[in-house]
């Protein structure tokens, strides 16, 4: 919340024409976006590029810009977005369906809620249906935790937020193909109690056909079970223990989570020297396109 309280102070700094403040956001985030750049561009000049456009793409967007969405998040999906018109440009072949490997999240389009104009329409269309939904989710993510359920939560995780199949996440975590449809079959009741006791009036609750598609986006969007920058870094330092440590590791290596990969990298690097370069470049590139709202 603290982390989430200082974004905000910063992006109503920056609406104001404040140039501090639009250097700063760069210092805090340019290492992550560029680490999440480079593990999809061909090299150093593409990723820088494709960063550059982000932050660009982002004084531009920020009327549209929903405070109460994650600052980072926002930031990951413009750099996103920014990556696949690289792509088009280049007429590289991208998927429209999510694909069984490790580079699922990558090879979904993006869609048009996915560009800063489209999330403003998205939101203003679906505001409270997704609110509920993320609600929803998050009680049952903390209750897993609560329980030490870690093995559930990486069921799910893996369904919902990643699209793999029952079998594929069976063996995955080497379980059961039928306890994973276990978990999955609690998980979705648990989410319909939760539906049902906020909107009593609600006969259906989440339909499991159409709860996929709709908890994978949510679940991305709000990172819901992303890691902390703290714990990565103490996940780095080799002090973090059971069972965060396993899920970290299992976050990580299995799901692949790529803007938590992006910001393992960042903070494995964050010492270079040449850092304090990159963020002074990408700052004199963008500055010239901020100014104070009306």
């Amino acid at each position: 919340m603290q982390a989430e309280n200082a974004d905000q102070f910063l992006v109503e700094q920056i609406r104001n024409g404040d140039q501090s403040a639009w250097r700063r956001l760069i210092e805090r985030y340019h290492g992550r976006l560029l680490a999440f750049a480079r593990a999809r561009t061909a090299g150093l000049s593409d990723a820088e590029d494709v960063v550059q456009e982000a932050f660009v793409g982002f004084i531009q967007s920020l009327p549209h810009y929903d405070s109460r969405r994650s600052l980072e998040t926002y930031l990951f999906t413009i750099l996103r977005y920014k990556l696949f018109d690289l792509l088009r440009q280049r007429k590289v072949t991208v998927l429209s369906e999510p694909a069984d490997s490790e580079e699922w999240w990558d090879r979904v389009v993006p869609g048009s809620f996915e560009t800063p104009s489209g999330i403003a329409a998205q939101a203003e269309a679906t505001t409270q249906q997704e609110e509920l939904l993320t609600e929803m989710l998050r009680r049952l993510i903390l209750e897993l935790r609560d329980r030490d359920a870690f093995q559930d939560l990486q069921v799910i995780e893996l369904v919902f937020y990643a699209g793999k199949r029952n079998l594929d996440v069976a063996d995955l975590l080497s379980v059961d193909q039928k306890a994973v449809a276990g978990v999955k079959f609690r998980a979705i009741g648990k989410l319909k109690k939760y539906l049902a006791e906020r909107d009593p009036s609600s006969e259906e609750g989440l339909d499991e056909s159409d709860a996929d598609v709709t908890v994978a986006r949510v679940w991305r969007e709000h990172r819901l079970t992303c890691l902390k920058r703290n714990t990565l870094g103490a996940y780095l330092l080799g002090v973090l223990e059971d069972p965060w440590l396993s899920y970290t590791q299992f976050h990580l290596d299995v799901v692949g989570c790529p803007m938590c990969l992006a910001n393992l990298t960042d903070l494995q690097n964050e010492e270079e020297e040449e850092g304090a370069l990159d963020h002074e470049r990408m700052f004199q590139s963008s500055v010239g396109f901020l100014k104070p709202s009306a």
